[in-house]
């Protein structure tokens, strides 16, 4: 199918021409149309599907269909989870634009100042592309006039919700008319997902492109194990001076990991910088930029970078650390293979995070393939399949004695003993062997010598003669005044000592 057949506006099909676009993805050929009707919709679709475009398109070519110059509030309203993904549909909507002259476009995010946003929203914006929180301030200054909006678009709401933008994104939409169209894109349509779209939607059609394994079918996914930090080093620096790296992500878990790692990588001789949370917004729009035009080569990036980078040279995507949540890999890893091209994606874990990467797993219904590479094997072979559970089972590294969990052979060094610490002696003993000595002879159980020292004579206890009492006579002490030692006797008075029965109460 062409974008002709879509019923697209001419303005708005010359501009994807001229954009280079030739063909029209599943999701937009099954979301446009129906957009284009106006029907409200809840696309499931992952990122790099051509969703951007799949609700774009329709709305701009509705704006064009209507009057566009007699507006004065925004009349398409797009909400983001990211500032990165806000960027990044703004630029879009530019180039679906370029033959548009009156279309004007505005982004409001955080981590940006707020007197450039206020000059452009004091101007005429018929496009406004915002995260949740940064647009409600806005909202609530009586900054923007959201009266007048026709379309809205929830751009991946589920990391919306995730993100706790949801009483935002109610607020923002109690302020938009009920007759709105509105266009929910998510990776999933369960759960909360069809909760909101029951409070926010008027009969929407459903549209389900495809499923993660069908979305990632051109992306080779590799699993490295290693032993320590050390060694997941020595294999990203291995994998990152292959002669077929373009461009590449390093996936972190923290921001300084991801600050610390760029430094490494740079001091190697790599053209690498980091985009993680803690960046203002001027600081991570330079970085991606300069990736974008291939001077920066490895990107080291926390999960904020996970959605709405959309750089189409990145041909590998590398998890130094495992990701906290089994959606996120999912995310990571298209980055890469944008478009139908093709990408590699490799995670490297020690053998302690088998788990994370069993739980991966089973989010995407398929298995990691584990791969070694010559010379940086792993000390601890791992089993064929990621699941296997390898290692001795049983006794826990670091306990001595007892028996071990399965109750398997006794461990050595092991004893009972009683309260007092020492070991019990006569009638009530545990049973022979209970101590691990092995070979050891039964002992008589019943009464016998403590040891080889004859039985103490009754008698007193030493051979020194009773002490006397004291040398001192025994008179009667008197209980007349005397003085208290050196000290001056207390002066006489009448305030109550403390806890004295005479103390009064306040």
């Amino acid at each position: 199918m062409s974008f002709e057949a879509l019923g697209l506006n001419p303005a708005i099909l010359s501009s994807i021409t001229e954009a280079g676009f030739t063909a029209p993805t599943p999701v937009q050929e099954q979301s446009i149309p129906l957009a284009l009707e106006g029907h409200d919709l809840m696309v499931s679709a992952q990122t790099g599907s051509g969703k951007t475009a799949a609700f774009m398109l329709p709305s701009l070519s509705r704006q064009v269909e209507g009057s566009p110059l007699r507006a004065t509030g925004v009349r398409v309203l797009v909400l983001t989870p990211t500032r990165e993904l806000a960027q990044q549909v703004s630029d879009a909507t530019r180039v679906y634009g370029k033959n548009l002259n009156w279309l004007r476009t505005a982004t409001v995010v955080g981590g940006m100042p707020y007197g450039a946003q206020i000059r452009s929203l004091a101007r005429r914006v018929d496009v406004l592309v915002a995260t949740p929180g940064r647009l409600l301030d806005h909202v609530q200054a009586g900054r923007v006039n959201l009266s007048e909006v026709e379309t809205l678009v929830l751009d991946e709401a589920d990391r919306m919700l995730d993100m706790g933008f949801i009483d935002d994104i109610e607020a923002i939409v109690a302020r938009t008319p009920a007759t709105r169209q509105t266009l929910l894109f998510s990776a999933t349509l369960d759960g909360t997902i069809a909760k909101l779209a029951a409070r926010m939607m008027r009969d929407p059609k459903r549209v389900e492109v495809s499923n993660q394994k069908e979305n990632h079918a051109n992306i080779t996914q590799t699993l490295l194990y290693a032993d320590d930090m050390s060694h997941k080093s020595r294999l990203l620096d291995h994998l990152l001076r292959d002669v077929n790296v373009q461009q590449a992500i390093v996936f972190t878990s923290t921001k300084r990991a991801a600050d610390d790692l760029a430094n490494t990588l740079a001091d190697g001789g790599f053209a690498s910088a980091a985009l993680h949370g803690d960046m203002n917004q001027r600081q991570r729009t330079r970085t991606l930029s300069m990736m974008q035009r291939g001077q920066v080569q490895i990107l080291v990036a926390t999960d904020v970078a996970a959605r709405g980078i959309d750089v189409q040279g990145i041909s590998h995507v590398i998890n130094f650390d495992l990701p906290m949540q089994a959606e996120d890999y999912v995310h990571r890893i298209g980055r890469t293979g944008r478009a139908g091209r093709d990408g590699l994606a490799f995670t490297l874990a020690t053998h302690s995070e088998r788990h994370k990467v069993r739980t991966i797993e089973r989010y995407t219904e398929q298995s990691i393939p584990v791969q070694t590479i010559a010379g940086l094997e792993p000390q601890r072979a791992p089993r064929p399949g990621s699941g296997d559970r390898s290692g001795p089972r049983g006794a826990r590294p670091g306990f001595r004695g007892g028996y071990s969990r399965d109750g398997a052979a006794p461990r050595s060094g092991g004893g009972y003993r009683n309260e007092g610490g020492g070991g019990y002696r006569g009638e009530g003993r545990p049973a022979p062997g209970f101590g691990g000595r092995d070979g050891a002879a039964p002992r008589p159980q019943g009464d016998r010598p403590w040891g080889d020292r004859p039985a103490r004579s009754a008698g007193t206890w030493s051979d020194r003669p009773a002490r006397p009492a004291g040398d001192r006579p025994q008179a009667a002490r008197t209980w007349g005044d005397r003085p208290a030692g050196d000290r001056p006797a207390r002066p006489e008075g009448t305030a109550p000592r403390r806890f004295d029965s005479r103390r009064k109460v306040a």
